[in-house]
């Protein structure tokens, strides 16, 4: 604070009360966050940049994607065409805007994954390395966020509470790079003391973005295809249980990890996220409470093997105590919310309100 003695001219106190404002002003953009969001168009990324714009401004966080994103994320704040994987562009964007967090959520999903498995390995390490490199080099960026997933276990895992730490031998080009990055995470968090955060997602849920390319968004498929056509084939076979979560829970989540002072984390990798656990046969009958004359089929592909190589349920216990992971949805309310939601998309009317 500026000490001003009584004495001084009407002029002057003004001046130095200007220059005040002036310094506590600049002073507290320095403290403002300034977030990226790398793959702003995906799943994940269009809900999350819409809550964090409502915690930290619109102005303040960056929707980028190498495609187009949604009119709410376009019209909403700042968004830019950005490859992540052109190292030069990124770390111009980076500095010119001031960038102090980044969540990196591109790649290249599990069931895409296999069926170009060279390219997604280069697509998902190459990009990695650059946020990584990124944030070991520019002193602004104070904190990332990289999603694993459940597809770091493999078929040698123990598949019901699955522990953080257990064996590790995903037979994926998807799990062997989220493996390989959770190292990478570690090494860098150690290494270079920086803040590099991540969760294992389970296999998300959500009415807002239709699926895209993971080996459990036959979930989403189901709803959509319930909705649209009244029947769905499904690439697993009806007992086939997986963890998932609905979108909502899994941004809180994010965020929740995010805000959380480093001081409480104690894994310097990725934390387990769990939630619930369903097969496709019990999400269906959940569905035809919803839509009666709902049918379903099952044709598994080869994302069966992928599926049955990944954890039923997961033990989230570290993530309660060290951050205060909870979930709110559970399969019966998520099902009402999905069915309204892409009912409303598709100007179906729900049952309940005819």
């Amino acid at each position: 604070m500026i000490l001003i003695k009584k004495s001084q001219p009407l002029h002057a106190i003004s001046q130095v009360l200007y220059y005040e404002k002036k310094v506590n002003f600049e002073s507290n953009l320095l403290f403002m966050e300034n977030i990226l969001i790398v793959g702003a168009a995906g799943q994940i990324g269009s809900e999350l940049t819409l809550e964090l714009r409502k915690i930290y401004g619109e102005e303040h966080v960056y929707a980028t994607d190498i495609k187009q994103a949604g009119r709410d994320i376009v019209e909403g704040g700042p968004f830019q065409i950005l490859d992540v994987m052109d190292d030069k562009r990124l770390i111009h964007f980076v500095i010119r805007h001031k960038i102090t967090q980044i969540y990196h959520l591109a790649a290249v999903l599990s069931g895409n994954a296999e069926k170009i498995p060279i390219q997604a390995w280069h697509i998902n390490m190459e990009s990695m390395m650059n946020i990584l490199d990124l944030a070991k080099e520019v002193e602004d960026i104070k904190r990332v966020f990289w999603p694993s997933s459940i597809a770091v276990f493999g078929p040698t895992t123990p598949q019901v509470d699955t522990p953080r730490l257990t064996i590790m031998e995903p037979n994926t080009v998807y799990g062997i790079s989220k493996l390989a990055g959770e190292r990478w995470v570690e090494y860098y968090n150690r290494r270079y003391k920086l803040d590099i955060r991540s969760i294992r997602y389970p296999g998300l849920i959500s009415y807002k973005t239709e699926p895209g390319g993971g080996t459990t968004d036959y979930a989403v498929e189901m709803f959509y295809e319930a909705v649209k056509n009244g029947r769905y084939e499904c690439f697993l076979n009806q007992h086939t249980a997986l963890p998932m979560l609905f979108m909502t829970d899994a941004i809180k989540a994010t965020i929740d990890l995010m805000e959380t002072e480093s001081s409480k984390l104690s894994v310097k990798s990725s934390y387990n996220l769990g939630g619930l656990s369903f097969t496709p046969n019990q999400l269906a009958d959940e569905i035809k409470k919803h839509i009666p004359a709902f049918e379903i089929t099952y044709k598994p592909d080869f994302r069966q093997a992928i599926a049955d190589s990944w954890p039923q349920s997961i033990d989230d216990t570290l993530s309660q105590e060290d951050w205060g992971y909870s979930y709110v949805y559970n399969l019966e309310k998520m099902t009402e919310i999905m069915v309204t939601q892409v009912q409303g998309k598709f100007s179906v009317p729900h049952p309940k309100s005819k």
